[in-house]
Protein backbone atom coordinates (compact mmCIF):
# COMPACT_ATOMS: atom_id res chain seq x y z
CA UNK A 1 0.00 0.00 0.00
CA UNK A 2 1.55 3.27 -1.36
CA UNK A 3 1.61 5.81 1.97
CA UNK A 4 0.57 9.59 0.96
CA UNK A 5 3.32 12.11 2.58
CA UNK A 6 2.21 14.02 5.05
CA UNK A 7 1.57 18.01 4.09
CA UNK A 8 4.50 20.25 4.81
CA UNK A 9 4.28 24.19 5.38
CA UNK A 10 8.53 24.27 4.12
CA UNK A 11 7.78 21.57 1.62
CA UNK A 12 5.00 23.43 -0.03
CA UNK A 13 7.43 27.34 0.52
CA UNK A 14 9.82 25.69 -1.58
CA UNK A 15 7.80 24.18 -4.25
CA UNK A 16 6.03 27.51 -4.53
CA UNK A 17 10.02 29.74 -4.78
CA UNK A 18 10.70 27.18 -7.17
CA UNK A 19 7.31 27.63 -9.33
CA UNK A 20 7.70 30.91 -9.14
CA UNK A 21 10.98 31.32 -10.92
CA UNK A 22 12.73 30.87 -14.67
CA UNK A 23 15.68 30.29 -12.85
CA UNK A 24 17.46 27.04 -11.85
CA UNK A 25 18.00 27.79 -8.59
CA UNK A 26 20.00 25.70 -6.26
CA UNK A 27 19.26 24.53 -2.70
CA UNK A 28 21.53 27.37 -1.03
CA UNK A 29 19.53 29.48 -3.00
CA UNK A 30 16.29 28.77 -1.94
CA UNK A 31 17.28 28.36 1.73
CA UNK A 32 18.11 32.03 1.20
CA UNK A 33 15.36 33.73 -0.37
CA UNK A 34 12.55 31.65 2.20
CA UNK A 35 15.30 32.23 5.40
CA UNK A 36 13.23 35.67 5.74
CA UNK A 37 10.22 35.17 5.79
CA UNK A 38 11.05 31.27 7.53
CA UNK A 39 13.54 32.30 9.67
CA UNK A 40 13.51 28.37 11.02
CA UNK A 41 14.21 27.07 7.91
CA UNK A 42 17.35 25.20 7.73
CA UNK A 43 19.78 24.36 4.90
CA UNK A 44 19.00 20.09 6.15
CA UNK A 45 15.59 21.22 5.19
CA UNK A 46 15.56 22.59 2.05
CA UNK A 47 17.80 19.32 0.76
CA UNK A 48 15.91 16.99 2.51
CA UNK A 49 12.33 18.31 0.87
CA UNK A 50 14.19 18.72 -2.24
CA UNK A 51 14.75 15.28 -2.50
CA UNK A 52 11.22 14.43 -1.59
CA UNK A 53 9.91 16.59 -4.26
CA UNK A 54 12.31 15.38 -7.14
CA UNK A 55 11.00 11.87 -5.49
CA UNK A 56 7.41 12.47 -6.22
CA UNK A 57 8.22 14.02 -9.91
CA UNK A 58 7.27 17.92 -8.87
CA UNK A 59 10.65 19.25 -9.63
CA UNK A 60 13.92 17.65 -11.42
CA UNK A 61 17.30 18.29 -10.76
CA UNK A 62 18.52 19.43 -14.27
CA UNK A 63 22.51 20.33 -13.75
CA UNK A 64 25.17 20.18 -11.85
CA UNK A 65 27.04 23.45 -12.31
CA UNK A 66 29.97 24.34 -10.40
CA UNK A 67 29.46 21.32 -8.33
CA UNK A 68 26.07 22.18 -7.12
CA UNK A 69 22.67 20.43 -8.32
CA UNK A 70 20.26 23.20 -9.54
CA UNK A 71 16.37 22.39 -9.92
CA UNK A 72 12.91 22.64 -11.60
CA UNK A 73 9.61 22.91 -11.27
CA UNK A 74 8.85 22.88 -14.72
CA UNK A 75 9.05 18.83 -15.56
CA UNK A 76 7.38 18.85 -18.42
CA UNK A 77 10.50 16.98 -21.27
CA UNK A 78 12.69 20.05 -22.02
CA UNK A 79 17.16 20.34 -22.92
CA UNK A 80 18.99 23.06 -20.85
CA UNK A 81 21.74 25.47 -22.10
CA UNK A 82 24.44 26.08 -19.02
CA UNK A 83 26.55 29.06 -19.23
CA UNK A 84 30.00 28.03 -18.78
CA UNK A 85 30.72 31.37 -17.44
CA UNK A 86 28.31 32.76 -15.00
CA UNK A 87 26.51 29.17 -14.64
CA UNK A 88 22.92 30.36 -15.92
CA UNK A 89 20.71 27.43 -16.77
CA UNK A 90 18.53 27.89 -19.12
CA UNK A 91 15.49 25.88 -20.56
CA UNK A 92 15.61 25.06 -23.97
CA UNK A 93 12.59 23.77 -25.80
CA UNK A 94 11.98 22.24 -29.21
CA UNK A 95 9.25 19.46 -29.57
CA UNK A 96 9.48 19.31 -32.99
CA UNK A 97 12.88 17.77 -32.84
CA UNK A 98 12.71 15.36 -30.04
CA UNK A 99 9.20 13.54 -31.09
CA UNK A 100 11.59 12.11 -34.51
CA UNK A 101 14.21 11.35 -32.47
CA UNK A 102 12.25 9.08 -29.80
CA UNK A 103 10.47 7.14 -33.24
CA UNK A 104 14.09 7.05 -34.51
CA UNK A 105 15.39 5.20 -31.17
CA UNK A 106 12.36 2.91 -31.79
CA UNK A 107 13.10 1.99 -35.26
CA UNK A 108 16.73 1.78 -34.48
CA UNK A 109 16.95 -0.12 -31.44
CA UNK A 110 13.59 -1.64 -30.27
CA UNK A 111 13.40 0.38 -27.38
CA UNK A 112 11.27 2.76 -26.30
CA UNK A 113 12.26 5.71 -25.43
CA UNK A 114 10.38 7.46 -22.28
CA UNK A 115 12.22 10.52 -21.16
CA UNK A 116 15.80 11.93 -21.65
CA UNK A 117 17.97 14.25 -20.62
CA UNK A 118 19.41 16.74 -22.47
CA UNK A 119 21.65 20.27 -21.61
CA UNK A 120 23.81 22.41 -23.92
CA UNK A 121 27.03 24.12 -22.85
CA UNK A 122 28.51 27.26 -23.90
CA UNK A 123 28.30 30.84 -23.32
CA UNK A 124 24.50 32.97 -22.89
CA UNK A 125 24.04 35.82 -24.38
CA UNK A 126 24.46 37.85 -21.81
CA UNK A 127 27.91 36.74 -21.29
CA UNK A 128 28.45 37.00 -25.05
CA UNK A 129 27.37 40.16 -25.37
CA UNK A 130 29.58 41.33 -21.65
CA UNK A 131 32.49 39.57 -23.99
CA UNK A 132 31.84 41.66 -26.82
CA UNK A 133 31.86 44.83 -25.27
Amino acid sequence: MEQKRKNSKKRTAILHALSSTREHPTAEMLYAALKPEIPELSLGTVYRNLSVLVEDGLVSRVAHVAGQERYDAHTEPHAHFVCNNCGRVIDVDFPEMIKPLFNQISDNTGCVAESYVLSFNGVCNVCKNKLNN
